[in-house]
């Protein structure tokens, strides 16, 4: 075929048009992808996208929210936290973030009480908080204490050997009131001795293992708490020598004798059977969220007959191997059917509410107390699970525990002779090959 000059004069014009018509396309593609962006996280976990809890919580908070970063002029401490700012705004657009160096304005820093480069302080509705250490947890953590409006007081009983909210012994609460805290619900500690009426503005009692029996007066100072509307967590325990039955009636509690025990306990790596480890629970806002097991430790099983107005919802339910064993559970144990034990699923947590005219009653109650000790508090979901449980207590619903995320291995250790096979394979390897086929396609197309 023979190409004149009106022919290549139409080809170069087609050409143009091809690269008009490209250049259009890609322009409207970048446009596209500015007004509509899309983002998908391949991350292990999803460990770049916010939580379902964080996500739920920003859908609860109406109005801006102002976020301001006190970092010096760090390019890559800056973008890390345009990052983290990032994933909040791509579920509330109001949030907006500013960056300050503290260098620059002392006073205010001195003010905020702010220590450490990369620090953020975020408002919301005339309140604010700082957050020291930038990531996800502390960021909502510090939403959900601007979220509250106002701090909850939770009052925890004391003087009968109770675990105190601010103790270090291993069996008491203190790590897990720390984290009440973190979370903007203050825990206090109340000896009906000193001070015989609960305060008002309680949000929640919580009766947590009492070793010694209540007085009367103590007693009816509960009773009286709850007929009027009060929440209470109850953490009961086998063979509970607190005295509180009047309370056990009125709620319809029954802690049926023995200890659970689960036989499969050793071959999960647990040191003895009164180890539960609690994977399945019921569809209730409390556990609905929860990924991992929680683990309790000698546990008595409960049976909830709720009176009239009441509503009970299934929390924690053992394992179906599992038994409530009345003997020793130390050595070889097995289920005697001819006794007062059970087996099976056996309830060991479960929540109680009623409709009230001002708002829901709430009570929660927990056939163990030592899941939220210091010693076992960081097992599978146990701080997850009692976080919940408070805030549900306090009516603040939408602010449920945040797990933690990481990378299931974020570190690749290869050795030296893998680093120099890789680095000739890229650096050697790759360049020959494309020089090589170079030159053989140019060497086949001069011999045609």
């Amino acid at each position: 075929m023979r190409i004149d000059a009106s022919i290549r004069r139409r080809l170069w014009r087609h050409h143009l048009l091809f690269l008009a018509l490209f250049g259009l396309t890609i322009g409207l593609l970048a446009w596209l992808s500015l007004r509509y962006p899309v983002q998908t996280d391949w991350s292990a976990g999803q460990r770049n996208t916010l939580s379902e809890a964080s996500q739920t919580l920003l859908a609860g908070m109406d109005g801006p929210i102002r976020v301001t970063a006190y970092a010096r002029d760090n390019p890559a401490l800056r973008d890390a936290i345009r990052r983290l700012a990032g994933r909040y705004q791509r579920h509330k657009p109001d949030l907006s973030l500013a960056f300050l160096n503290p260098d620059l304005l002392p006073d205010r820093v001195r003010e905020l009480g702010i220590t450490l480069d990369g620090a953020l302080y975020v408002e919301y509705r005339g309140r604010g908080e700082r957050v020291q250490r930038p990531g996800e947890q502390t960021m909502t953590h510090a939403l959900q204490r601007l979220s509250r409006g106002r701090e909850r007081v939770v009052q925890f009983l004391t003087g009968h050997g109770e675990r105190k909210p601010d103790g270090i012994a291993n069996h008491d609460l203190g790590n897990f009131g720390r984290e009440l805290e973190k979370i903007g619900i203050q825990p206090h500690s109340l000896d009906l001795a000193k001070e015989p009426k609960i305060p008002a503005g309680t949000a929640a009692l919580v009766i947590a293992s009492p070793q010694t029996p209540l007085p009367a007066a103590a007693i009816q100072t509960v009773l009286n708490y709850v007929e009027q509307g009060g929440n209470l967590l109850w953490l009961l325990e086998p063979n509970d020598p607190s005295n509180l039955q009047p309370l056990a009636t009125a709620l319809g509690v029954t802690a049926l004798p023995g200890v659970v025990v689960d036989p499969d306990a050793p071959r999960l790596g647990l040191s003895q059977p009164a180890f539960i480890p609690i994977a399945d629970y019921g569809p209730h806002p409390i556990t609905v969220l929860l990924r991992s097991a929680t683990l309790l430790l000698q546990t008595a099983a409960l049976e909830i007959k709720p009176p009239s107005g009441w509503k009970a919802a299934l929390l924690l339910e053992s394992p179906s191997q599992s038994w409530t064993e009345t003997g020793a559970v130390d050595g070889s144990i097995r289920f005697d059917p001819d006794t007062t034990e059970r087996s099976g699923l056996l309830t060991v947590g479960v929540a109680l509410s009623r409709a009230r005219s001002e708002a829901e009653q709430r009570l929660v109650v927990i056939g163990d107390g030592d899941f939220l000790s210091n010693t076992y508090l960081g097992n599978g979901a146990n701080l997850e699970l009692g976080l919940n449980i408070l805030n549900w207590l306090t009516q603040d619903d939408a602010l449920i525990a945040m797990p933690a995320r990481a990378a299931p291995d974020p570190n690749l250790n290869l050795s030296d002779r893998t680093l120099a096979l890789l680095a000739g394979l890229f650096l050697i390897g790759l360049p020959a090959t494309f020089l090589i086929s170079g030159w053989l396609i140019r060497f086949y197309r001069r011999r045609r």
